[in-house]
């Protein structure tokens, strides 16, 4: 690691300091003091082997952090030996060990105008980090503060040259950066290909060959000394002579693993045997440029040049280089694509050095040997009651942060010389956000739509406003970038650019109109200011994946990506665990103008379907608001593309973020997403076609169920008929009178002696005798089908949500809206005639029943002591996720003030241990996720990478 914190500043101390405005504390009070603590103990254990991984008792965390956040960060970010005193307990621990830090080193670099101010930035930053306002990326928790080297960047670009020395040193560097717990990037164009000469006359072994030796060392260091895997990045340019060879290297793999489990070997991700298959270490992405995707729109030959001179030596057909990128892409989601003219006409820094590569993700781009730290803002604890977004208070927050992120550069370390050069002179930050999906479904904007696009780019715009903002006002005090005299009038260009394209934003409402004039206000200042001043930092902004630290945050969406799925899976304090639907839909609904009555039968119905699809009483316009990654509504690959597009002109990196495609999508489909990502101004696109992969879950099951059956013997057939148990003479028979929608009419519903149900009649008033032969037909047939042992349930599942007219309001207090009379019957006889397990899994329930859940958490009434203690964690649940506000705090997304935020939770199976195998529930397919290497629970998607519920770990960065 190389030292930093002690380098002479560059520019000198410009200013009098920072002035630090209070934003959520109180003066005399310690955050710390605001809000109850309490002991918890955080015991995991990998579901498959029942192997307890780690264990500490007694941990202190707020009451309002879930148990998934407190879980996740004792396990990954404490710090010491467990079992001695040196381990960290409590949270109030981790925090001051990392904002002490920054205190000290801001106070020491003059950032500060006074002593007072620093105080209120400790304050401030705690506060906000409590209270999970925001959080720094992981290596800022697992280093700062501690005896190890003080690395705080999650992201580093390397850079190698075509020689031996500096191929068997990027193989070092990178080591260095994954034991840290990081992950890196670069670009191989450099190095010469197999068609080219060495000096000694032999021929080259190309950039492909030195990818083996790089791929297996990052998959032998465990990334942090954890158990989560290296990220790292490869690039190749498109006009390098190896590119089809670069291009088909992970497909080809992707066969020998498909022969290989065919063979009977373990090739899942983590499994023994996938580490004889090379290349699945890294991302890989070709870099694009508007040359090439030209000469595809037109059909035209693409030349491929030599490293050293830069001379043609092959051409090649454009449009077919591009189809292979697009089959590969297609068969195993690799590579990747990054836009390179695009990439570089937003670069502040020219005159130093072109941007070559990224980070894994391909959110940070910037020079060669330089580093990001990262940092990312809740957005939905800026949602007010009122469903008004505070941008005030989030302009303050994002500027807050961004100080803090500069300071980290004082003293942080580096793992080579050269990053650490790079870094200092050039002080790239990368602050983002996390829940931009859950912030547009809760104030009622569809993902793919206008409106949300619209909402998205204004923030994001104002995000980076805000932090170039303060990095000019911070040029003014302690100076600019020390790179900056040489870049300054292409800094300002870009500048420039960034307000060009806030200016073309048309705001569709009232709440992104708001953030959009902050916006505005705040990118004038930035012009303002950054001729006065210059700028601090080269870069600002990305949207990172936000995989653990979103868990930190009790985040229910990742970075820039839309909800998972509706319905989540959630631990419980104290053992257990409950599917609950998405705490925004409740609070989106009433956005939406529903009635508490419309809202809970809505919830139920996605409780009990997973998704809105024929939900009772839920308009079809509304259904795009509550379409997500996953399930029946999924959102369409150009949705993804255009959410991005949205938001990129107002970022100085990319986007970490993959495109899902459906496993029916055709390599035309990846075609066309290439190529509207390159026309709407993207700088990195990487998609991901559903099964395309192996290394995945149920693989096995099925190989081995298909084996059982074809090696099963033959057996004779027996044939089974029914029986028909015909009603006795005289039987118990019930009335009901009812309306639906005005409409009047009564249900006869007659029992056997045991009480189980065998026949039922319909009459309705003022019927013709078409509709009362009608109905009398229908009831024979069945009664007739029950008689012959037709179960209920099953015409309960088939006639509930039937929607036709008459529908609406009925005169029953059990079942207070339906879609139609065959919707209320049905119903009717579910409530009379099936047990509360049955109905209660199809989400149907008696007035009592509902109202003893609004009070207890749980429709079923309490049996025992362990019953009551659930109903009592479930109602803890439902007041935990809103911390109490105090004067101008931004009120979190909280569950819902309509009641029925918790009307939703139910207990679920012991075979689901996560959000994504609940939606394999409802979806009755295996989702396409690895397994978590730690606790084995399925992981699910985060940006390009996947991220664990159960533990945290992630796939790739963090």
């Amino acid at each position: 690691m190389t030292d930093t914190s002690s380098a002479p500043s560059r520019t000198g101390r410009a200013g009098k300091g920072l002035k630090i405005e209070r934003i959520f504390t109180t003066p005399g009070v310690h955050p710390y003091d605001e809000v109850t603590w309490e002991r918890r103990d955080v015991v995991q254990t990998n579901w498959k082997s029942g192997e307890t991984i780690f264990e500490q008792r007694g941990v202190e965390f707020p009451d309002f952090w879930s148990l998934n956040a407190s879980t996740i960060v004792t396990t990954k970010y404490f710090r010491g030996a467990l079992g001695t005193p040196a381990r960290e307990q409590s949270l109030k621990q981790l925090i001051d060990r990392v904002v002490l830090t920054y205190v000290k080193a801001g106070k020491e670099h003059g950032y500060f105008a006074t002593e007072q101010d620093a105080e209120i930035f400790e304050h401030e930053l705690t506060w906000a980090l409590l209270h999970q306002v925001f959080s720094f990326n992981s290596p800022v928790w697992f280093n700062v503060g501690t005896k190890s080297p003080q690395q705080v960047s999650a992201c580093f670009i390397l850079s190698v040259d075509d020689s031996m020395d500096s191929i068997l040193n990027w193989y070092k560097e990178e080591g260095f950066i994954f034991k840290g717990g990081s992950g890196a990037g670069l670009n191989l164009s450099r190095i010469r290909s197999s068609k080219e000469l060495l000096s000694s006359g032999g021929t080259a072994s190309g950039p492909v060959s030195f990818m083996r030796g790089a791929d297996a060392s990052a998959g032998t260091i465990k990334s942090g000394g954890a158990t989560r895997r290296a990220a790292k990045m490869v690039v190749l340019d498109v006009d390098h002579p190896d590119i089809e060879e670069f291009i088909e290297t992970k497909a080809r793999e992707e066969d020998k693993i498909r022969a290989l489990r065919d063979a009977g070997f373990d090739m899942d991700l983590g499994g023994k045997d996938i580490t004889s298959v090379q290349y699945q270490n890294a991302n890989n992405s070709v870099r694009v440029s508007d040359e090439f995707m030209r000469a595809v729109e037109e059909g035209k030959e693409f030349g491929l040049r030599a490293r050293g001179t830069g001379e043609v030596i092959e051409t090649v057909d454009a449009r077919e280089l591009f189809n292979k990128l697009n089959q590969a892409a297609w068969e195993c989601a690799d590579p990747g694509v990054q836009y390179d003219d695009t990439i570089n006409a937003w670069h502040t820094n020219p005159e130093t050095g072109r941007i070559t590569a990224s980070n894994p993700c391909s959110e940070y781009m910037s020079l060669d040997n330089s580093s990001c730290n990262l940092a990312s803002l809740n957005l939905l604890k800026f949602l007010r009651e009122d469903d008004t977004f505070d941008a005030a208070t989030f302009q303050k927050v994002v500027e807050l942060v961004i100080t803090a992120m500069d300071i980290s550069i004082c003293f942080a370390d580096f793992p080579t010389e050269a990053i650490g050069k790079t870094t200092v002179d050039y002080r790239q930050l990368g602050i983002g956000y996390a829940n931009l999906g859950a912030l547009l479904m809760a104030t009622g904007h569809g993902y793919e739509s206008e409106g949300g696009r619209s909402l998205a780019a204004s923030i994001t715009s104002l995000l980076t406003g805000a932090a170039y903002k303060r990095s000019a006002e911070l040029a003014g005090i302690v100076g600019p970038y020390a790179g900056y005299a040489r870049n300054a009038e292409a800094h300002k260009r870009v500048m420039r650019k960034h307000q060009a394209a806030n200016d073309q934003v048309r705001t569709l409402d009232s709440m992104d109109g708001d953030i959009h004039r902050y916006a505005t206000k705040a990118w004038a200042q930035v012009i303002e200011l950054g001729e006065k001043n210059g700028y601090r930092n080269a870069q600002a902004s990305v949207l990172a994946p936000t995989g653990t630290i979103g868990f930190m945050m009790d985040c229910d969406t990742t970075g820039i990506e839309p909800d998972f799925s509706l319905v989540k899976f959630k631990k419980l304090v104290g053992g257990g665990s409950m599917q609950i639907v998405n705490n925004t839909i409740p609070r989106a609904l009433k956005k939406l103008g529903y009635l508490e009555e419309q809202i809970e039968a809505i919830v139920e119905y996605i409780a009990e379907h997973g998704h809105v699809v024929d939900a009772p009483g839920l308009k079809q316009e509304h259904y795009e608001v509550f379409d997500c990654a996953m399930g029946k509504r999924a959102i369409t690959p150009m949705g993804h593309v255009r959410m991005m597009a949205a938001c990129q002109p107002f970022l100085s990196g990319a986007i970490s973020k993959t495109v899902n495609l459906p496993e029916s999508a055709t390599i035309e489909d990846i075609a066309e997403v290439h190529l509207e990502g390159w026309k709407l101004g993207l700088k990195a696109l990487a998609v991901y076609r559903d099964n395309c992969k192996v290394g995945q879950p149920l693989s096995d099951a099925k190989a081995e169920k298909k084996d059982a059956a074809q090696d099963a013997p033959v057996e004779k057939v027996v044939e089974y008929r029914p029986i028909r148990k015909r009603m006795p003479k005289r039987r118990n028979s019930q009335t009901t009178s009812f309306a639906v929608g005005g409409a009047e009419g009564y249900l006869t519903a007659s029992s056997y002696d045991d009480g189980e149900l065998g026949e039922i009649f319909l009459k309705f008033g003022k019927q013709g005798s078409t509709l009362a032969g009608m109905m009398d037909a229908f009831s024979i047939a069945i009664s007739v089908a029950l008689q012959y042992g037709v179960p209920l349930d099953t015409y309960v599942e088939k006639f509930t949500n039937m929607r036709f007219e008459p529908a609406g309001m009925t005169d029953d207090p059990d079942v207070r809206m339906a879609q139609s009379i065959m919707d209320y019957v049905f119903r009717r006889l579910a409530l009379d005639h099936l047990d509360f397990e049955t109905r209660s899994f199809m989400g149907i329930h008696s007035a009592d029943e509902r109202a003893r859940q609004l009070e207890t958490g749980s429709y079923a009434e309490p049996t025992n002591e362990s019953d009551e203690d659930l109903e009592g964690e479930l109602e803890s649940f439902s007041q935990s996720a809103a911390p109490a506000a105090k004067k101008s705090q931004p009120e979190p997304a909280a569950e819902d003030q309509s009641g029925s935020g918790a009307a939703d939770a139910r207990k679920v199976s012991p075979e689901i241990h996560s959000s994504a195998e609940l939606m394999e529930r409802f979806q009755g397919k295996a989702a396409d996720a690895p397994i978590c290497m730690t606790c084995g629970t399925k992981m699910r998607p985060a940006g390009s990478c996947y991220v664990c519920e159960g533990c945290g770990s992630t796939s790739g960065c963090s």
